[in-house]
């Protein structure tokens, strides 16, 4: 289902961590304080934070399904022993408490604001926990009207069953709803399995588009959302 000469949508619905909040810059200083606290000079962080997404993608899709307190800890300790480095107790509470802290994207509230006085009912879908995730809604200006999670779904992106419990939840069907993402990985699969309507924010970190799937539009920051949904007479 294409944006254009479709039907204006009840609700958007957005990726956390990466399209709302930074999670990038916030995992980096997680990581280094994590490879500081253990005097880890042989690992530089780019690499821990890949054998860490690459262990936590996978924990994801495996059963049983676990909390992401749970998972992040576990995929953590997985990637420090891959590299030869000591895991300790401390490396989770460090990781999900840098997430729960870290801040949105500077044009971020304002444009949720706007969002909002255009008529507009927000809902994040998320990869990760209610307590987890907390403490980043709670920076974005009392915005957003819900929040579905991977704990509440029992399951993870890009398992299409977090979607279709988030559909469910808000009682939209594909027409009433614009996704909203950064990760092409965990929410293209689903807009292409599902079939809604997707707006990739790109904000040129490097990741890139399925073989099999291009979004609906494609914009480098969130506050792109306005002129576009203007120009489509929504």
């Amino acid at each position: 289902m294409s944006l254009e000469h479709s039907p204006r949508p009840l609700w958007l619905t957005f990726d956390c961590y990466g399209t709302l909040i930074q999670w990038d810059e916030g995992l980096r200083a997680a990581i280094d304080q994590i490879l500081t606290a253990k005097g880890a000079h042989r690992v530089d962080t780019e690499t821990l934070i890949s054998v860490y997404d690459r262990h936590e993608h996978a924990l994801e899709q495996t059963p049983p399904h676990r909390s992401f307190r749970t998972l992040a800890g576990l995929a953590l300790q997985q990637a420090l022993q891959e590299l030869g480095l000591p895991a300790d107790e401390h490396d989770a509470a460090t990781l999900t408490d840098r997430i729960s802290a870290m801040p949105p994207f500077p044009e971020v509230v304002q444009t949720l604001k706007q969002l909002k006085a255009m008529g507009y009912r927000l809902c994040i879908v998320s990869n990760t926990d209610d307590d987890v995730i907390a403490g980043n809604v709670a920076q974005l200006g009392g915005t957003i009207d819900r929040v579905i999670t991977a704990q509440q779904a029992g399951a993870y992106k890009p398992d299409r069953r977090l979607f279709d419990y988030a559909h469910e939840q808000l009682g939209v069907s594909l027409e009433q709803v614009v996704h909203i993402c950064a990760s092409p990985h965990l929410d293209h699969a689903a807009a292409r399995d599902i079939g809604f309507r997707c707006v990739w924010i790109d904000r040129g970190t490097g990741r890139t588009l399925l073989p099999d799937y291009r979004p609906d539009a494609i914009l480098p920051t969130l506050d792109g959302v306005l002129g576009l949904f203007k120009s489509l007479g929504w």
